[in-house]
């Protein structure tokens, strides 16, 4: 087998029809004792995970802490996935660490384990020495890969529907099972659903938890330094609200937040202006159009987009459809992807105009929105 991690990865697929959940577990529990014990924060929700946990990871590094930070997926560089102090890890340092975690595992092991699975614990080692881990849940709960280690604190970023196929299809049944994941310590961020604060309460009465929420922790002060960060930094309306419960995750893990501690704390991705003219995100959900929605009102952009087969795009497009001139498709080559000739009936059928993605204009503005491998394949296309 080679000792390439980028080939090795390349053999595993990165979804699955079908996930044993019993697999993870199993080998882990063989492997624990080779991991260091290390002060996690999880982060596990439906939309925000990924700037919440930027927030919260380079809070604690100005705060002369040694903090990893792992998020998912990477859109570019596989070396997105993994963060510590400041900086994307070394590539140098992620092939040791694969060289290591071979010899770790059984031949039978390093062929089972999927590629998120692979790579949470590939992380892992990376953070070794770590004072603090924040660690991105990737799908789901109870049952993702990061939720067999030792938790200090968990923080649920805003929940909603996505990935019924695996969650459920309810909102009490996606919560339950994220919820499921809860630390002694639990974190709610403002919530979007009622039912997500009973299920939270439910949950922690039943594991013995200290329920917090984020939006009654923070003092005057704090939040006029978040939003004197948010005007500085320029940021849309909804980073906020991730930086609030960054700020109240300091609070639980005896840290104070300053206006400081968020600055240059950005994920790129994240209603990122790459072009004085376009704008690219990776949300890839109703809840996520929304956000949108409110920062670009009074606004007409051109979406260059594409949807996964399972993604609820119809409900996408009518919520941004008072801000679109017209809907640009790009091509994207996945399994995954919808078929063309649906996406453009449900274009027709909103009356949204649409056509094929070739380049952008200097005349128009665009947003460029619809997952990671929309805002991906458009970089390359412009080679940004």
């Amino acid at each position: 087998m080679s000792l390439d991690l980028f080939s090795f990865l390349e053999k595993k697929p990165l979804f699955y029809d079908e996930i044993d959940y019993e697999r993870f577990p199993r080998i882990f529990s063989r492997l624990r004792p080779f991991f260091p014990s290390l002060k996690v924060v999880h982060i596990v929700g439906t939309n925000a995970k990924g700037t919440t946990g930027r927030f919260l990871a380079t809070a604690l590094h100005k705060e002369g802490l040694h903090v990893g930070h792992y998020t998912s997926p990477h859109i570019m560089r596989f070396e997105e996935r993994i963060w510590i102090d400041g900086k994307e890890i070394e590539t140098k340092v992620l092939q040791s660490a694969h060289a290591k975690l071979q010899n770790m595992l059984t031949s039978q092991e390093s062929e089972a384990l999927s590629y998120f699975e692979y790579t949470t614990l590939l992380a892992m080692l990376c953070f070794e020495g770590c004072d603090y881990v924040v660690l991105e849940a990737g799908l789901g709960g109870e049952h993702d890969a990061t939720a067999v280690f030792e938790k200090l604190l968990t923080v649920v970023t805003p929940i909603d529907k996505d990935h019924e196929a695996f969650l459920g299809e309810t909102i009490e049944a996606i919560a339950t099972t994220k919820l499921n994941a809860s630390a002694p310590l639990l974190l709610l961020a403002k919530q979007h659903h009622f039912q997500v604060y009973e299920i939270a309460r439910e949950i922690a009465k039943k594991k013995g938890a200290k329920l917090y929420l984020s939006e009654a922790m923070l003092s005057e002060k704090v939040h006029a330094e978040l939003f004197a960060c948010a005007k500085k930094e320029h940021m849309p309306s909804y980073m906020i609200a991730n930086m609030q419960t960054a700020a109240a995750a300091m609070l639980l893990l005896g840290k104070t937040p300053r206006k400081e501690s968020f600055c240059d704390a950005r994920l790129f991705g994240r209603m990122s202006r790459i072009l004085p003219n376009v704008t690219v995100d990776v949300g890839h959900n109703p809840l996520a159009a929304s956000s949108i929605l409110k920062e670009l009102e009074g606004k007409k952009v051109v979406l260059v987009y594409n949807s996964f087969k399972d993604k609820e795009y119809e409900s996408i497009l009518r919520i941004l459809r008072p801000v679109l001139k017209r809907v640009e498709i790009i091509s994207v080559d996945s399994q995954r992807i919808e078929e063309k000739e649906k996406l453009q009936k449900t274009l027709m059928e909103l009356a949204i105009q649409y056509n094929d993605f070739n380049t952008i204009e200097q005349s128009e503005e665009y947003l460029v929105f619809g997952s990671f491998s929309v805002v991906e394949e458009f970089l390359k296309r412009i080679d940004a």
